[in-house]
């Protein structure tokens, strides 16, 4: 066994347990931090297959914003724990079953996608680390499947700002523009009247008494 193949079974361990602690934390700050741990060693197993450009992709796009901007989110907002988790055993056989199939699934695709012992590797396989090889494959033979995963996603941004700009009657937000347009008059109101003059006290009033 060469020190790569420990490498392996220990980013994958730790892999399979922050994948299930993300899904059994309690604490949603938990899991979150979880799963960074999960995308690291994920990246570390790309690293090891010579994928050193997706694995550096998956380290800046994934833990670097989405998984920060899932923290921000998480504890910004107030989420009702019990809510959550009101009905978790009743999806727990459906859940089992999806799961389940799309282990086997993977399973199957992995299984067929290595070697038998003493085959040749294909040389295609040793440039999946390379941003040229990728590159070409995303904009000639996948260019179709790129195109409507970029509209997707610019689907899901327009859906999330229109659902951000809503009135609600439950938040403190303004709106930018009427606060741009304010004038002075707007803010401050000037009120004349009369000076209030206090009548002077008697000065035999304010003597002690001997």
């Amino acid at each position: 066994m060469t020190f790569t193949t420990i490498l392996f079974y220990v980013f994958a361990a730790i892999l399979v347990l922050a994948s299930l602690r993300v899904i059994t934390a309690r604490n949603p700050v938990h899991a979150a931090l979880y799963l960074v741990l999960a995308f690291f060693q994920a990246a570390g197993i790309w690293m090891l297959l010579k994928a050193e450009f997706l694995s550096i992709v998956l380290v800046l796009v994934y833990v670097g914003a989405v998984m920060v901007l899932f923290l921000f989110v998480v504890m910004m907002i107030d989420i009702d724990l019990d809510k959550l988790r009101a009905g978790f055993w009743n999806y727990l056989p459906v859940a089992s079953i999806i799961g389940g199939v799309i282990v086997l699934e993977m399973a199957a695709v992995i299984w067929r996608s290595f070697p038998a012992t003493g085959a040749v590797v294909p040389e295609a396989a040793n440039s999946i680390g390379q941003t040229k090889a990728l590159g070409l494959k995303i904009y000639t033979e996948y260019i179709y499947a790129f195109e409507i995963a970029a509209v997707v996603l610019l689907v899901a941004i327009v859906a999330a700002v229109a659902l951000t700009l809503r009135k609600r009657k439950d938040t403190k937000a303004i709106d930018p523009g009427v606060a741009v347009r304010v004038k002075r008059n707007d803010r401050l109101k000037i009120v004349k009247m009369d000076a209030v003059v206090h009548a002077p006290v008697a000065a035999a009033e304010t003597k002690e008494a001997p």
